[in-house]
């Protein structure tokens, strides 16, 4: 299906809409094949592509419409007429432990939260709250590669591996090499973006212990902790361990990805440890301002009112990640890592022959993220957090470069070195 986004939404895509919808039990309640038109307006995601025909799969923010409730919370808000400085309320908290305790046995008092107005400012007050210089393990969310550098540390990365079976996994041999002795931080991405491994048990158990042999202090971003995938597996909030990984641990939250709310910027850090709390909450003092309004207004009915609407959002995009696993296992020069959480895929078009894949499927009319901005050229990264008929758009623009366009110079090289 090819669709020309620069003229507008088609009837193909309408009516492609509702035939998704209608063969999808799961998703009666909801409407999530419902294409809404983003272009011309405040959208970052798809204003980076303005006038031209390509479909923007990149940015990490979801085309579907966000829950009900909180529209419907956000009116009634807004209706007060009275938006003056707010300050998180105690049926805010009450939601937000709630939800922790429901969905992982966490029991978490009020007082270890600290408030702020995005995940990405919470990276770097972490990396400015620890007197020391910052690990983390690549391909990673960018950020994690920008904060160490904006707080005035010094950044080392290790290689995670990629196995014979196509899963991610740490290499601890790999991460102590490039341990420094100024090392105070670990940056944790669980689950993991872009690679979308769900860490089980075992392998957190592993960078606890890692963690506490060499001392470190652990943020962990876990901002896709209710974008698990694959039936079975539970997401485990690495500061439950046992109490010495917890007061050791950063762990940073936010409904934004769940729930489709990443621009009412509205996060949150969970720090058991009093004195590592003040250091954060020091760290913040005269640069973190307060979180808005509407995005506390929208944090607290995602976590008390939302989870028929999550348990549905994860239905559609269990068979989004299907689809585009199976589509892209046909396309020459592709493979893609199963995606165990969140919404995003992994592509190693190492094979493709291209030197540049994101330029070469944004010249196709897909916008990729590329691995560079990673820490790992010769990837992309696929947000299939959209209706139906977009992403088989986009798979088939994919498909059709891959089969006409590749010169099938394969430019793998090992995965596994330390920087």
């Amino acid at each position: 299906m090819s669709v020309n986004i620069a003229s507008g939404v088609g009837e193909e895509l309408k009516n492609t809409s509702l035939e998704a919808r209608d063969s999808d039990p799961d998703m009666d309640d909801f409407d999530f094949d419902r294409v809404i038109d983003r272009r011309g307006g405040d959208s970052l995601k798809w204003n980076k592509y303005a006038g031209r025909d390509v479909l923007p799969m990149w940015v990490a923010d979801m085309d579907f419409a966000s829950p009900p409730a909180i529209v419907e919370a956000l009116h009634a808000r807004v209706g007060q007429a009275c938006y003056g400085y707010p300050e998180p309320s105690p049926a805010l908290h009450a939601a937000v432990l709630g939800n922790l305790q429901r969905e992982y046995g966490w029991q978490v008092e009020a007082d270890w939260l600290v408030w702020l107005p995005g995940l990405v400012c919470g990276l770097n007050i972490a990396c400015r709250a620890v007197d020391g210089d910052v690990l983390t393990a690549t391909p990673v969310y960018p950020p994690f590669l920008s904060a160490p550098h904006f707080s005035g540390r010094q950044l080392s990365s290790a290689a995670l591996r990629l196995q014979a079976d196509g899963r991610w996994a740490w290499d601890f041999t790999a991460l102590t090499a490039a341990l420094q002795p100024s090392s105070r931080l670990l940056l944790l991405c669980h689950p993991h973006n872009p690679v979308g491994r769900a860490w089980d048990a075992d392998e957190l158990g592993a960078v606890a212990a890692f963690c506490k042999r060499h001392d470190l202090i652990v943020c962990s971003d876990e901002i896709h902790c209710g974008l698990i995938l694959d039936t079975g597996r539970q997401h485990l909030p690495l500061a439950m361990l046992d109490a010495d990984i917890a007061r050791r641990s950063i762990t940073l939250m936010a409904p934004s990805k769940t729930y489709n709310i990443p621009g009412l910027g509205c996060s949150f850090a969970v720090i058991p440890d009093v004195a590592l709390r003040r250091r954060f909450t020091g760290a913040m003092r005269g640069i973190v301002p307060h979180v808005n309004l509407l995005g506390l207004a929208a944090t607290e009915v995602a976590y008390r009112d939302c989870e028929d609407w999550r348990r549905a959002l994860i239905a559609v995009l269990r068979r989004n990640r299907d689809r585009v696993e199976a589509a892209v296992a046909a396309m020459p020069g592709l493979s893609v890592s199963h995606v165990e959480a969140t919404y995003l895929a992994w592509i190693d078009a190492r094979a493709l022959g291209q030197a540049d894949p994101a330029a070469f499927f944004e010249a196709a009319g897909v916008g990729l993220s590329s691995g560079v901005d990673f820490g790992l050229p010769g990837w992309v990264r696929l947000n299939f957090g959209c209706p139906r008929p977009t992403l088989d758009a986009a798979l088939e623009r994919m498909a059709r470069a891959c089969a006409g366009g590749a010169s099938r110079v394969d430019l793998r090289e090992p995965i596994g070195t330390s920087h």
